[in-house]
């Protein structure tokens, strides 16, 4: 616990010099979306509730935090919202079909020692508990890619306010392209750093490469990898589209009036 205690306050230190007020703002939405996600787990063991839409819900207030309650409400924190929001939903569509196929859902083989003195009636739809798992995972980068998308378009509007639509739209895609390699990259590491002890265990296992593909585990993670890279693709071109015609819009309208 001190370890925690002195480790949370060597980044709450280095936020506060380094970020000044949005950094602070920043460790307190570190909490916040820990509540967020603590409450949401809760009501997930209410059979009677929607995991998936329960989770929709978590997201909109994580971006909620995440973009208005440290970056303020603004324009740039408007428009990474709404194309946060529409993304995120047309994912949800997309994995709970991709799920469905897999079927990833539930438990591996290799957990059935570990599982088998639990009941498995517990009412629970393990569809959509993996769909949530997902769509958890990954709205952190798309809010995330949003933001570093509609920042700059803002900027180069600012700064160049004759600019036209088109020209906004293909100065944000040419932003994406430069985010969207590191992005990926970030995810695919961050996963499977987290899962390296799960390759430790399919080697003492003895596994070939085929099992190990083949693998309910090791294919639930991969999706999951996956689908949130398809999230941060997908958000690149819908946040360069919004944001370059609600700024467009904005002097469109300053014109006519």
């Amino acid at each position: 616990m001190n370890v925690l205690v002195l480790l949370a306050g060597i980044l709450f230190l280095l936020m506060s010099l380094i970020g000044g007020k949005k950094g602070v703002r920043s460790f307190i939405a570190i909490f916040l979306n820990f509540g967020v996600i603590i409450v949401t787990l809760f009501f997930m063991n209410v059979p009677d509730i929607n995991s998936v839409i329960l989770t929709l819900a978590a997201c909109v207030v994580i971006s909620c935090i995440n973009l208005f309650f440290i970056n303020e409400v603004n324009k740039k924190t408007k428009t990474a919202f709404l194309s946060t929001i529409i993304t995120t939903v047309i994912l949800v569509i997309f994995i709970t079909f991709i799920t469905d196929k897999a079927m990833i859902q539930g438990f591996g083989e290799e957990e059935t020692e570990e599982m088998g003195m639990y009941s498995f009636y517990i009412g629970i739809d393990f569809v959509k508990i993996a769909v949530s798992v997902i769509i958890m995972s990954t709205i952190g980068a798309i809010t995330d890619a949003a933001m570093a998308i509609s920042s700059p378009m803002r900027e180069m509007y600012y700064h160049h306010p004759t600019i036209s639509r088109k020209e906004l739209f293909s100065f944000g895609l040419s932003i994406g392209r430069d985010i969207l390699g590191t992005s990926t990259n970030t995810l695919f590491f961050a996963f499977f750093g987290a899962y390296l002890a799960l390759l430790i265990w399919f080697k003492d296992l003895s596994y070939s490469i085929g099992e190990i593909v083949n693998s309910k585990i090791f294919s639930s993670e991969m999706i999951t990898i996956c689908c949130a890279a398809i999230g941060v693709t997908a958000v690149i071109p819908v946040t360069s589209w919004i944001t370059a015609y609600f700024l467009v819009k904005n002097k469109e309208n300053a014109k006519e009036l």
